[in-house]
């Protein structure tokens, strides 16, 4: 039995701190808001985030950060990309020991242009980290609070660190892979995203399987193309971190990302969008960092371009993809562009 911290209590926290509970782990999973912290402990429920599901009795929460710190040799950070930074300066106060620290956002910080494990290591004494791990992969947490199966992976740079947390979480609805690829799989987990929301808004237009087929196999080509400038492994982005969570995300009712796209096409505004779905919706952060890399690095990225244009330049959704499908004439294969 392992002392876990899970913080953040929404729908993918709460899912896999019932997995570690479940698992006989001795879990604790911290909300920054005092009544979800204490529906959890008093009726074994998160009914806004996973709704009509009973918690393990044996899950425990609080609201206090320090209590949460001082709880887990294993700390597992479940909360939206734009409060890792916030939280882990935080509980840096309350850190005198070496911790496994385990990430399950996935986005990339705009202007700064982090992944999330950079932001840790910015944030957190090297003293008190053993290892940073990223778990990652297809994923939603309507179907792992139902148990059905799931397949993920857990990287780290030192293998024997994802082995551990590939211990942690198996069980037989809950299977762990590992990979040493941090980059790739960091990538393939936040760009998904911003792919995710431009099938959303194919879909809203109604332009049928045949555009989201298209934009799901070129939208994966330009992931591996800025992954693999970036150093990350080509193989990684066919795995589960790369086209696996690319067509669940894509594809998936669940999906807040093809959800939110999904609103645009159909002619709502961004604002409206994101008031509407009120969780956070990283593929929008996410579609500014993308552009700012592509930029960077001199990658083409046309389809993260055209969904920068519409999310923050007011263009309109059909007028990008016909500009997509009006450019220059390429080969498929060379160079993947």
């Amino acid at each position: 039995m392992k002392k876990v911290t899970v913080l953040g209590a929404g729908s993918w926290g709460t899912a896999l701190a019932m997995v570690l509970a479940e698992n006989g782990h001795d879990t604790l999973i911290w909300s920054h808001r005092h009544e979800q912290a204490k529906e959890i402990n008093e009726q074994h429920t998160n009914e806004k985030y996973v709704p009509n599901i009973q918690l393990p009795e044996n899950l425990r929460a609080t609201s206090d950060l320090k209590e949460a710190a001082e709880h887990g040799d294993i700390i597992i950070f479940a909360v939206p990309t734009k409060a890792i930074r916030e939280v882990a300066e935080n509980i840096m106060n309350y850190l005198n020991r070496k911790v496994l620290i385990v990430h399950v956002s996935k986005g990339i910080e705009p202007d700064s242009l982090k992944r999330i494990s950079e932001i840790l290591e910015e944030s957190i004494s090297p003293h008190v980290i053993e290892d940073i791990v990223v778990l990652s992969g297809p994923s939603h947490a309507e179907e792992v609070v139902l148990h059905h199966p799931t397949t993920i992976t857990a990287a780290c740079t030192n293998l024997r660190s994802a082995e551990k947390i590939q211990d942690l979480f198996m069980n037989q609805y809950f299977r762990v892979y590992t990979n040493t690829d941090v980059i790739g799989v960091e990538l393939g987990g936040a760009l998904k995203n911003v792919i995710a929301l431009a099938a959303g808004i194919s879909d809203g237009l109604n332009y049928g399987d045949n555009a989201k087929a298209a934009l799901i196999t070129r939208g994966l080509a330009e992931i591996a193309r800025l992954g693999v400038r970036m150093g990350g492994n080509p193989f990684t982005f066919a795995g589960l971190t790369g086209m696996g969570d690319l067509i669940v995300t894509c594809t998936s009712v669940h999906s807040r990302n093809w959800k939110a796209g999904n609103m645009l096409g159909k002619g709502m505004k961004l604002a409206e969008v994101l008031e509407s779905m009120g969780m956070v919706v990283e593929g929008v952060r996410t579609t500014k960092a993308a552009y700012q890399l592509a930029k960077k690095y001199d990658v083409p990225m046309p389809i993260t371009t055209a969904l920068f244009e519409v999310l923050f330049n007011e263009k309109e959704p059909k007028d990008a993809v016909d500009e997509l499908m009006n450019r220059l004439k390429k080969r498929e294969i060379d160079y993947l562009q």
